[in-house]
């Protein structure tokens, strides 16, 4: 979005990351960068801060992409209390917030976009993934319906729904056929909007997606299926327990 001369807004949690990626953005593009600290685990007093922030400003592009990944295996939870609402607020509440925020203005002037990224897995049940994919079922049944509710007005609501993209939540994956770098995937995925109201985002992606459509969802929550989840799951979390945010 920098690329095609948009000033950006980064909301994150880390400051100081927050303020190197601005600088990094300025540098390349010329774009102003302004960032909003903003910690999405938390409950709805952020959202007052985030508004505060983006006073005045004409948002003609809101990307939530904010997210977060918890894998539970049966009787190893210990005290998940916290996690749970972690991720259902991060996952769930960030984009019900900020489509509230946005969505007025976009409206009142009859055109903006919203870009709502679920994934991959909200197309079936995950077990061992069973909360993360159910947040992002949510996300696509929401986008789809506001992007129904909204089309007469001049808002794009688009689902976007990629596979495995390398980033901090799978431990940066090394990158190949079915694994898309951030920047390749965000650069074909930008070419989607407009287009359709749900995308992978990118062709390989799809490719993946229309391949996993095939395989009946009895067979990913049979006991053979369960037993090989946790494969999958170890390679997806780069071996290890995954708690990370995208």
């Amino acid at each position: 979005l920098a690329k095609r001369g948009l000033n950006i807004v980064l909301i994150s949690r880390n400051l100081n990351k927050l303020e190197q990626e601005a600088k990094e953005i300025e540098r390349l593009h010329g774009t102003l960068t302004r960032v909003i600290q903003a910690d999405f685990t938390g409950g709805l007093e952020i959202y007052g801060a985030i508004e505060e922030g983006l006073k005045g400003l004409e948002i003609g592009v809101l990307v939530n992409n904010v997210g977060m990944l918890y894998v539970f295996f049966p009787c190893k939870h210990g005290n998940i209390k916290g996690m749970l609402s972690d991720i259902v607020n991060c996952n769930m509440m960030s984009v019900l917030q900020m489509t509230r925020i946005i969505l007025p203005q976009m409206v009142s002037r009859r055109r903006g976009i919203i870009i709502n990224v679920s994934s991959l897995s909200e197309s079936r049940p995950n077990p061992f993934l069973a909360v993360y994919s159910a947040t992002k079922v949510f996300v696509r049944n929401f986008s789809l319906a506001v992007a129904a509710e909204y089309l007469s007005e001049g808002v794009i609501v688009q689902t976007v729904s990629p596979a495995v993209v390398s980033t901090n939540m799978n431990r940066r994956l090394q990158t190949g056929l079915l694994v898309e770098s951030p920047e390749d995937w965000a650069r074909q995925a930008v070419h989607t909007l407009g287009l359709s109201s749900h995308t992978s985002g990118c062709l390989s992606h799809a490719v993946q997606s229309f391949l996993l459509s095939l395989v009946p969802t009895w067979l990913t929550c049979s006991r053979w299926g369960v037993k090989l989840m946790p494969l999958l799951v170890a390679w997806l979390s780069g071996k290890k327990k995954a708690v990370e945010r995208e």
